[in-house]
């Protein structure tokens, strides 16, 4: 019997989330019975999308239940193991964040190579995060060598490395970031072209005087006034590959959208949304693309840690105010 902390939703939030949307509560967790195993979370993510689950609307995958564990990705170690396919001190990765320790009995957990790369990797550059950019840049993007892509949130934990995945190919990539630090690791670090940030020069100035050929492939992660910027200095069938709009996601009243979308039609653009567990058969191209990647260097993995699951709350609304250098985990 282990004593353990899990976080659950309190209450639905009406725009900007707080403090007061989440509740601790303590449990004690058994032995693992006949075929199962316990599991100590060490790392658990917070990403955007679980703003969108903390509201009762249909979507692509259910909203979180109220006064119910909150859900997400983790790396965890084995502690104890009733089931052979498991080994004590394994490393699994599964969706169970948001808690210290939990049973399984070998469903929804998959073991992760520690010897490759730490386990926290699994949670940014090798698992869903790197997934997401690489699907999203080069199966919607398509881009082609000495191409223009535009990446909105690029100091984050998909748009980075949506970047360094475009220099690979050949492009050259352009990126906006919400403070001057950021915006020095994208150039300096990450070897964008070049970058901006949005909170001293908008879009629209930021993009006239940095693409002055124009984009041919934005990837989507703000919204609001980057897409309308965006659109206004896409190319002829330009590609848009629509991720996430994480300005939108607080808004307690819809907002206006772009007013230009006329040049989707006049510069025959493709816009298309995409949700990274759809392309499930793409996952062992990237697992040996970001694999090759990273022991070779073009790749660099960032994240940002707060310790402790007391201050998952915290972590996760310092996420969408944008305090985070690439992915943003929490350690237990």
């Amino acid at each position: 019997m282990v004593s353990n902390r899990e976080v659950r939703l309190a209450s639905r939030p009406n725009g900007w989330p707080t403090s007061a949307n989440f509740e601790f509560v303590e449990s004690d967790v058994p032995a693992p019975g006949e075929g199962e195993v316990l599991v100590h979370n060490v790392f658990m993510s917070v990403d955007p999308y679980m703003r969108g689950r903390m509201n009762d609307v249909k979507s692509y995958t259910p909203p979180f239940a109220l006064h119910e564990t909150l859900q997400g990705g983790a790396v965890g170690r084995v502690e104890a193991s009733n089931n052979p396919a498991f080994a004590v001190g394994d490393y699994v990765s599964s969706g169970l964040g948001w808690r210290e320790w939990f049973i399984s009995d070998g469903r929804g957990i998959a073991k992760i190579d520690t010897s490759q790369a730490p386990p926290e990797a699994y949670l940014s550059v090798l698992g869903g995060t790197g997934f997401t950019a690489y699907v999203g840049l080069l199966d919607l993007g398509e881009p082609k060598p000495g191409e223009t892509i535009f990446v909105s949130a690029a100091a984050g934990a998909v748009g980075s490395i949506v970047g360094q995945i475009g220099k690979i190919v050949g492009c050259r990539v352009v990126g906006s970031a919400g403070s001057d630090e950021k915006v020095s690791w994208l150039r300096d670090e990450l070897g964008f072209d070049a970058a901006f940030n949005y909170k001293v020069e908008g879009p629209e100035d930021a993009l006239a005087r940095l693409c002055p050929d124009g984009i041919d492939v934005y990837f989507e992660n703000v919204g609001g006034d980057h897409l309308q910027a965006a659109l206004n200095h896409m190319n002829a069938f330009g590609r848009i590959a629509a991720c996430g709009m994480i300005s939108q996601y607080n808004n307690s009243e819809p907002q206006p959208g772009p007013n230009n979308l006329t040049a989707i039609v006049r510069q025959r653009l493709t816009i298309r949304g995409f949700i990274v567990s759809d392309y499930a058969d793409r996952r062992p191209d990237f697992v040996r693309d970001m694999s090759m990647w990273l022991r070779e260097g073009q790749v660099t993995d960032r994240v940002t840690t707060v310790e402790g699951i007391e201050n998952a709350p915290q972590a996760f609304l310092g996420l969408l105010r944008g305090e985070n250098l690439g992915k943003m985990l929490v350690k237990l």
